[in-house]
């Protein structure tokens, strides 16, 4: 089983030439993230990602959170290795000073995300569930709030988590049955919630839970859920803990992976009600939840991001080793490794290439989300917010089914091997899979996408957004490069996909709302391809500009350029299937009445 190494170089270049680092790092409060911080966190991170998480990522799938008697016990190591994890400060990186924060830019932090993605998956559940009730009550709680738990959630000695999801509810928020009863400036929480990602365990000395729950005169359907503070241990006055609350695991359930991240069943108000603290206002509560589940559900896009290259690393390393036959063309009755055979290249260039296509969009992401929130010009802000929603969806679904794809093929590489669990590949797979499930299926970022982010506004975001990619087209054009000719063909029948299916959404939506419900999936695998390849564009104009001036690492620079126009050619030409599925094939998704399918 390869061990995991931290693709820093990689990090560095996508985050300084397709990222615009340099522009992040002129941001207010990002002065500190000077090129050599950067190089030294992402180092240190490795080390940490290499050397201390990957190597629980067998066992903790092998070994899995236990519960007996309602405490969930942990994998072997796992305490140790999270106690660790807070000491060096990694939960604090990206968060408010105000509150312990170390301030860095969130685009350093995803890089960082990643690498805990990568090694174990499991684990750095914890963190991305903290992050997100960290942001949530920046956002929306009152200073008591903030100053009674940021602190300690941000240094990650308290964890939070999202309850959401019901039994009878599922991913239909409006049905929602967990109640809130008013107790003077309190509530009494009672019903119960499943699917909650480590809602219960022994890491931390408390656990901070955010509750959707419903007031008995609130307003019926997604209108009257309010959002509650719900702590394992309620807080005294002077910050010290006092009674463990009225809540409880009732049991974690059995997966089909990330066996080591105990997903909960959780009982609020067994005996007198669990009391809560009401965030904001009264009927606000999924307004507020979905500032969480925003920063959230990129964080599950880097997920796809990790599980991809530890995919991509295992089984590139494998061919280097496994020798199986003899090479195509030559003479020589010499046994090789695979990855001299055709096949086995063009599989690991596929999941090289489409790794690197993920990470430039999730990275992307992140520095949009830095630009919305720290830059002191408000058109630009609106604008940099406008991108950062109409990415999300997008850097979340394409990510996470790719994450999937890649880490399928992965085993292929492996062949055999790749179906026994020994070789580490097939867990890959097992705990790739909830990706694109959680925070939101495929098809509720691709309904995101459509309906709020495409039709509301007519596409002019969209719209804006493709002129922005047409304009690489003069540098792509001047550039005395045959490889980045073809990069650029690809990429202008690419961008004109994605606005031909634009004004087919607008016209079908007034003609049959169905209809662009129906393409909503394939339009958000072309709207990720295109701009996966319009990234992987720029990374390759960046590399030839290093080439050109003879810096760096030439060998490095002339592989970003190849895998560049890898994905160009092979990946690209999805784009034009996607079309014709969204524009010629949806009314073929509902031709059937459900009764046939």
């Amino acid at each position: 089983m390869s061990d995991y190494r931290a693709p820093v170089e990689e990090m560095e270049f996508v985050m300084n030439e397709v990222a615009d680092l340099p522009g992040v790092a002129a941001l207010p409060g990002c002065e500190e993230a000077t090129p050599d911080l950067v190089r030294a966190v992402l180092e240190e991170a490795g080390k940490l990602a290499g050397e201390v998480l990957a190597p629980l990522n067998d066992q903790g799938d092998r070994q899995g959170a236990r519960i007996a008697d309602g405490v969930v016990q942990m994998p072997d190591g796992w305490a140790e290795a999270y106690r660790t994890f807070v000491e060096a400060g990694w939960n604090s990186l990206g968060f408010d000073p105000e509150y312990g924060g170390q301030g860095l830019p969130w685009l350093l932090a995803s890089a960082i995300q990643e690498m805990w993605n990568s090694s174990n998956l499991a684990f750095g559940l914890a963190p991305l569930l903290t992050q997100g009730t960290v942001h949530a009550l920046q956002l929306h709680g009152s200073k008591t709030q903030k100053d009674t738990y940021l602190p300690n959630l941000v240094s990650g000695h308290w964890t939070g988590t999202m309850n959401l999801t019901e039994p009878q509810a599922g991913s239909d928020l409006s049905a929602v049955r967990t109640r809130a009863e008013r107790d003077g400036e309190r509530y009494r929480i009672t019903g119960q919630k499943i699917y909650i990602t480590y809602g219960e365990h022994e890491l931390t000395e408390n656990i901070i839970h955010l509750v959707l729950a419903r007031l008995p005169d609130a307003p019926p359907g997604v209108k009257g859920i309010s959002l509650f503070i719900v702590p394992k241990y309620l807080v005294n006055a002077d910050g010290s803990l006092g009674e463990r609350n009225d809540l409880r695991c009732v049991s974690l359930e059995h997966k089909l992976g990330i066996h080591a991240s105990p997903t909960a069943v959780m009982a609020y108000g067994d005996q007198h009600g669990a009391i809560g603290y009401l965030v904001g206002e009264e009927n606000r509560g999924l307004e507020y939840m979905f500032s969480m589940m925003n920063l959230a559900r990129h964080s599950v896009g880097l997920q796809g991001v990790g599980i991809a290259e530890m995919a991509y690393q295992k089984a590139r390393d494998f061919a280097a080793q496994r020798v199986q036959g003899r090479a195509i063309g030559t003479a020589a009755d010499e046994r090789v490794t695979i990855n001299h055979h055709p096949d086995v290249r063009r599989m690991l260039m596929s999941m090289r290439a489409r790794t690197e296509a993920i990470r430039a969009l999730n990275y992307y992401t992140a520095s949009a989300f830095d630009k919305a929130q720290r830059t002191g010009d408000e058109g630009e802000r609106r604008r940099q917010q406008a991108l950062l929603d109409l990415l999300i969806p997008v850097a979340k679904g394409w990510a996470t089914e790719l994450g999937v794809e890649i880490a399928s093929l992965g085993i292929q590489v492996h062949g055999g091997m790749g179906f026994i669990e020994e070789t580490g590949a097939a867990q890959i797979l097992r705990d790739s899979r909830i990706t694109p499930i959680y925070e939101g299926t495929t098809g509720i970022q691709a309904g995101d996408l459509v309906g709020r982010k495409i039709l509301r506004d007519g596409g002019a975001v969209l719209e804006e957004f493709i002129n922005h990619m047409r304009s690489l087209d003069n540098e792509l054009g001047a550039a005395d490069d045959a490889s980045l000719q073809r990069i650029r063909s690809a990429l202008l029948e690419g961008i004109d996909a994605v606005a031909q299916a634009r004004d087919w959404l607008l016209a079908s939506a007034r003609e049959d709302p169905r209809l662009p419900a129906a393409a909503s999936v394939p339009m958000l695998h072309l709207v990720g391809t295109v701009t996966g390849g319009w990234l992987m564009a720029r990374a390759a104009l960046a590399a030839r500009r290093r080439l050109d001036d003879g810096e760096g690492d030439a060998a490095f620079y002339r592989a970003k350029i190849v895998t560049a126009e890898f994905f160009a050619c092979h990946e690209m030409p999805h784009a034009q299937g996607y079309l014709r599925a969204i524009r010629d094939g949806s009314e073929a998704t509902l031709a059937l009445v459900a009764e046939q399918l």
